[in-house]
């Protein structure tokens, strides 16, 4: 299941809790460089239920924090697209430890920013860039068609 989601929301936003140059756009709010991650993502369209989430897992304290963290941060489509009912058994009480290793697991200590991932696939031996996330699992990153 975990690998699922992670698949799933491979093409999402990172966000970071450090400044976000010029204000841009998702989910049709701005994302303020003044704001945290949760402060952002709560004006996000895309990102409702990543919020809702993160509320249920008890992080939004600590995503909150001055950081910096990164999140690779999964729009609703990405939760869509997990098998029916996965989405509300995570959110249950009794599921809190699942929910939060998922989540963490889509968020990275440090500023990170899409040119700093790529120049590391670029430069390594064989085309991945491997990174550990706050759960302790490992994301790995190439570059296809020209494409993060």
């Amino acid at each position: 299941m975990i690998k699922h989601f992670l698949a799933a929301s491979a093409a999402t936003l990172s966000l970071t809790a450090t400044a976000i140059a010029a204000n841009p756009n998702v989910g049709g709010a701005p994302m303020f460089e003044s704001k945290n991650i949760v402060e952002n993502a709560v004006n996000s369209a895309d990102h409702t239920t990543l919020v809702a989430a993160v509320k249920a897992a008890g992080l939004v304290e600590t995503l909150a924090s001055a950081g910096p963290f990164t999140v690779f941060a999964p729009v609703n489509a990405a939760f869509d697209a997990l098998p029916a009912g996965t989405v509300e058994t995570l959110l249950k009480p009794e599921n809190k430890a699942l929910l939060t290793k998922v989540l963490t697991a889509h968020v990275v200590a440090g500023k990170m920013s899409a040119a700093d991932i790529s120049a590391k696939v670029r430069a390594s031996d064989n085309g991945f860039y491997q990174f550990l996330t706050v759960s302790g699992d490992t994301l790995s990153a190439t570059i296809k068609d020209g494409k993060l």
